[in-house]
């Protein structure tokens, strides 16, 4: 796929998107031009896309380059960094936990030492419901318990409690922002989502739907739910990017610290996501029920009244079908993702 690179001539400040080529950040790069900033790209590309870097300039090299880091702070003038670049396949982060401490951990620690070095002071975090763990309430809060249970979840309150340090050592103003189900995609089609391996359930659905999956596991469907299988809180990715957005704003504006979850504070079920995208596609997606799968609670809903309240976040894509909708048009469109 050929990369198409759209003009910017924005007058706000420089923004380092770390993992800007990966799912949510080239998002957010779109999202950041449109509101009158320029987005800068740091991507490894080792899970992200090159064809997905359209906005602003593009490093490619990892966040443990100081040389790269110090040469970007100091050509672009950044005024903040968002952090999209952690590994997140839970699965392999219980398989291979070296991989994820180094990257997700160790090496935002060096990101955020040499901001310290280029007195910049701004850090918008992605971070995860998969900081609280097993739930025992739900909607979760803020506040609910952080216990995560495992490599991946571990990683990201570490690194939430990093900032609190650096808060208070060396005056990085921050705020963390707890995902639950990122979904959806541009609704203009320019990008998507594109995992490699892909794990997420809307995206599988979807490739079921074109023919290029045989069909779709249910882990579980005797769970304590209305119609026995799984219940998610599903947020489109548009949505994440302008809570990022209003999160950026506030602390350009001298706001030191925070925590918020961004989620759309109902849940779906797994039938319920298929039963949707079939409608979407008018296809017929082929199930399979297989065991449960270890450690999946029944239901992962968050309150996100926090940031609603705070914020002034005001979700544009928070239905099931019009997220569904938008991943559809992507997928149809790009049904071997970038690669098409």
């Amino acid at each position: 796929m050929k990369t198409t690179m759209h003009p910017i001539n924005n007058t706000k400040p420089n923004i380092l998107v770390v993992g800007g080529a990966g799912y949510i950040g080239s998002h957010m790069c779109k999202f950041l031009v449109r509101h009158g900033y320029t987005p800068v790209v740091l991507d490894s590309l080792v899970y992200g896309h090159k064809e997905a870097v359209k906005w602003g300039p593009f490093y490619k090299g990892s966040m443990e380059n100081k040389d790269l880091l110090g040469h970007i702070f100091q050509k672009h003038k950044i005024s903040a960094v968002m952090h999209f670049a952690a590994y997140c396949y839970v699965g392999e982060s219980v398989t291979e936990p070296a991989k994820y401490y180094r990257n997700n951990v160790s090496n935002t620690a060096i990101l955020l030492e040499e901001m310290i070095k280029y007195r910049i002071n701004n850090f918008i975090f992605s971070s995860s419901c998969a900081t609280y763990g097993e739930p025992v309430d739900i909607p979760m809060k803020e506040d609910h318990p952080q216990n995560p249970v495992n490599p991946y979840g571990r990683t990201k309150l570490m690194v939430e409690q990093m900032l609190e340090d650096f808060h208070h050592a060396y005056g990085i103003r921050h705020i963390c922002l707890r995902y639950f189900n990122a979904a959806g995609a541009d609704p203009e089609c320019e990008i998507g989502e594109d995992h490699r391996p892909e794990t997420h359930l809307i995206p599988l659905v979807l490739q079921a739907a074109l023919g290029k999956k045989e069909g779709i596991s249910i882990f579980g469907d005797d769970y304590p739910t209305a119609d026995g299988t799984c219940i998610r809180d599903y947020i489109h990715v548009y949505d994440l990017a302008q809570a990022h957005l209003l999160a950026l704003e506030k602390l350009l504006n001298g706001f030191s610290a925070g925590h918020y979850n961004l989620g759309n504070g109902e849940g779906h079920s797994v039938k319920e996501v298929i039963r949707h995208a079939s409608k979407i596609t008018g296809q017929v997606i082929p199930v399979q029920i297989a065991g449960r799968r270890k450690g999946d609670p029944a239901v992962l809903v968050g309150s996100s009244k926090k940031a609603i309240e705070t914020l002034g976040w005001k979700p544009q894509f928070a239905d099931l079908e019009t997220i569904v909708e938008t991943a559809w048009k992507w997928h149809k469109a790009h049904p071997e993702g970038y690669a098409t």
